[in-house]
């Protein structure tokens, strides 16, 4: 049975990670941590000479031609991009930036909750969860890292959320890399 591009393409395990599959279950060991992700019942995986290759299980009753082929294509190429992402947080780990900017907006961290002063009455307290370290280098910038990429970008946004860029002055919480186009005010 064929499968996409992505999804053909086997992921390179280094050295210092362990992976060991169960069933539809794969633990990942590494020097970050550990994760453990469940497959799709329709996609098989086997570790083979140092990377883990997937593929389309073909006992899973889905159809094997037409929007069923597709179907089959994209849920084992998801399924392995998701296992990628894994390893690269357990090596390396991801990191969003976010940069504050307007007339007194800070950002402290007190242990795992963020204090937010953006411009409310109040501060904005954010605690981060199990997983997700988050600092502040400076006043205006806020680090966000953690092993698991999805929640990392959860907590970022959250984060990017509590005061979006405004469109006329640009003020407001954004990500590091963001480019903010700013529109023209009213003139008589």
């Amino acid at each position: 049975m064929a499968t996409s591009r992505v999804g053909r393409k086997p992921v390179a395990v280094p050295k210092d990670v362990n992976v060991t599959i169960q069933g539809h279950d794969i633990h990942i060991k590494g020097p970050n941590g550990q994760m453990s992700i469940s497959l799709h019942r329709a996609v098989l995986a086997q570790v083979e000479e140092g990377s883990v290759k997937f593929r389309p299980n073909s006992d899973a009753g889905y159809c094997r031609s037409g929007s069923g082929l597709k179907l089959n294509k994209s849920i084992v190429a998801t399924e392995r991009a998701k296992f990628a992402n894994n390893v690269k947080g357990i090596t390396d780990g991801f990191e969003r930036k976010l940069t504050l900017v307007g007339v007194g907006f800070r950002a402290q961290v007190k242990g795992s909750e963020l204090n937010l002063t953006v411009g409310y009455s109040h501060p904005v307290v954010i605690k981060a969860p199990a997983g997700v370290v988050i600092e502040t280098p400076s006043q205006t910038e806020i680090l966000v890292k953690g092993t698991d990429k999805h929640l990392v970008g959860h907590i970022a946004s959250m984060i990017r959320n509590v005061r979006p860029p405004e469109l006329y002055k640009g003020k407001g919480i954004r990500y590091a890399n963001e480019i903010i186009v700013l529109k023209e005010t009213k003139k008589k």
